[in-house]
């Protein structure tokens, strides 16, 4: 086994550059891998580096991405990633030749918030005051799940779009379960299925897709 690189000592310079020059490259290559073990690097030459941190403007992942966020930064992140904070991924149609389906999560159709719960001796929800100017209050619906008992639960009434009033039919104590959804207001509705072999024919605007959802499909 060769011993370790001591780098030569007749005064070259060998600190570390900063920063990056040059004209800046639009291609997605691959990241080139030395060929050249510890054994057979010449001894005169500056000792070689790693990449322990790196900087990029934009990146294509073809397979897997493996790692750790540790959700600290440092400065301000901008870009196209996320920009509506909806998660989307984007994969081929299964069914549907030169197609491609187009989700947000929770997997579904739409932009979705939702709130549950469980309410016990009342007949009131209160919706979280953040859904004012987030949701769409024409699209809430509720599901109720009743507990113990038969109840025949009727909603009896979604008033300003920030409370469920809800009523026993058969005027027994109220114990449920709710769910509460609505659609989002902001961004344009979802175009769910559309014609194309990748994400860049995506008919709506883009810029609600998250680039960390690219294309799950790893297939071909």
């Amino acid at each position: 086994m060769a011993d370790e690189f001591v780098p030569g000592t007749d005064g070259k310079d060998c600190s570390e550059k900063a920063g990056g020059w040059g004209l800046k490259s639009s291609r997605y290559d691959y990241i080139w891998k030395g060929d050249i073990d510890q054994g057979t690097y010449p001894e005169d030459a500056c000792p070689p580096r790693y990449h322990g941190n790196a900087q990029i403007d934009n990146l294509q992942v073809n397979g897997t991405a493996t790692g750790r966020f540790d959700g600290t930064h440092n400065g301000t992140f901008q870009g196209t990633i996320n920009v509506q904070s909806w998660k989307g991924f984007d994969i081929k149609h299964p069914n549907k030749e030169n197609h491609r389906l187009r989700h947000i999560c929770l997997e579904g159709p739409e932009a979705g918030v939702y709130h549950r719960g469980r309410i016990t001796n009342s007949n009131v929800i209160e919706l979280p005051s953040y859904w004012r100017g987030l949701i769409d209050p024409e699209s809430i619906t509720v599901a109720l799940t009743q507990i113990g008992s038969s109840q025949d639960l009727i909603v009896e009434a979604i008033e300003w779009g920030s409370r469920i009033k809800i009523r026993s039919g058969n005027a027994a104590t109220i114990d449920c379960y709710y769910v509460i959804q609505a659609a989002r207001i902001d961004g344009e509705p979802l175009v769910v299925e559309y014609e194309g072999e990748t994400p860049a024919e995506y008919p709506g605007d883009d810029s609600q897709y998250s680039i960390s959802g690219y294309d799950y499909d790893v297939r071909g």
